[in-house]
């Protein structure tokens, strides 16, 4: 198939490109830049110039391909909610080009969407769209879509990670040696779900190969590692104490991050390995933590 993949040079995108090719599909990635461009053609992909911001301008180049494989999001968490509302807007416009075809849209979101606040962990077949998370924003314009005809199916991501980035905790850490102590709320027993990026990369194409309309995905390997957990092997890479904060404490101390600091991130991927068959490899998230150079921190 050809395949239009969106983020094609990002961390989990560049992953799945390889994959697809792999696989003998064509690719057609979006990219910013010329240098991003080099590196998509040098892997056997064809790139496509295009920013989020502009989405027109680059819709054209989904016109012949078979399915979107949408990844790239603007991940300034500072911007939080404008960069899901802009993400949304990326989905209507792809989605006006898909509209009474069978060509597939992935989409992406975050495992926080399955929460029903149950205390259970998030499941694959809930969504609740009044979820006070602003990433809902994407979700809904995909229901929006699959409304009007687009064969819409959604991947949630949790903490994808390696030993060079561990999705949010990314910015936990640099934060943390900035602080002076890697911190977490109270017990620390809220918990968080994770899977390794070459995993992730690899449901990607299991969605687009084997997925249905309509049909939510969880990217989940390892349930749930605790807050405490990741606390204690963060300060010892850091060489900074693990401290517990209260509640009144995580806006002053986490700034943005406080909104998924103090959260339960816990989601199941039991239903998505037993639907396409995807089972985890790679190693789990407080190996690659354990294992990442922290000495880039403390420069």
């Amino acid at each position: 198939m050809r395949i239009f993949v969106t983020g094609a040079t990002g961390f989990i995108g560049s992953r799945v490109v390889s994959n697809l090719l792999a696989g003998g599909h064509q690719v057609t990635g979006l990219v910013r830049s010329e240098e991003a461009a080099r590196k998509l053609s040098d892997a056997g992909a064809t790139p496509q110039r295009g920013t989020l911001e502009e989405p027109q301008s680059w819709l054209s180049g989904i016109e012949n391909c078979d399915a979107v494989i949408h990844t790239a999001f603007d991940h300034d968490f500072s911007q939080f909610v404008a960069n899901c509302e802009k993400d949304r807007r990326v989905i209507a416009a792809i989605g006006s080009v898909l509209k009474g075809t069978s060509r597939p849209l992935i989409i992406t979101s975050g495992t926080a969407m399955g929460d029903d606040d149950s205390g259970q962990p998030a499941r694959e077949d809930f969504f609740n769209p009044a979820n006070p998370n602003p990433r809902r924003a994407s979700e809904l314009e995909g229901n929006i879509q699959l409304a009007a005809g687009v064969d819409v199916r959604v991947v949630r991501l949790p903490q994808v990670h390696n030993t060079e980035r561990q999705g949010l905790l990314s910015y936990y850490t640099p934060l943390a040696q900035q602080k002076g102590m890697a911190a977490y709320i109270g017990e620390g027993e809220n918990g968080w779900c994770a899977a390794h990026v070459d995993d992730v990369a690899r449901l990607y194409v299991n969605v687009l190969e084997q997925g249905e309309s309509g049909k939510r995905y969880h990217a989940v390997a390892e349930e749930s590692i605790s807050a405490r957990q990741i606390a204690e092997v963060v300060a010892e890479g850091l060489g900074v104490p693990c401290v517990s904060l209260k509640a009144e404490q995580a806006e002053e101390h986490f700034g943005w991050f406080a909104l998924f600091a103090t959260h339960d991130l816990r989601a199941s991927g039991e239903w998505t390995r037993q639907q396409l068959n995807w089972q985890p490899k790679g190693p789990g998230l407080m190996d690659d933590l354990r294992n990442m150079d922290y000495s880039v921190f403390t420069k």
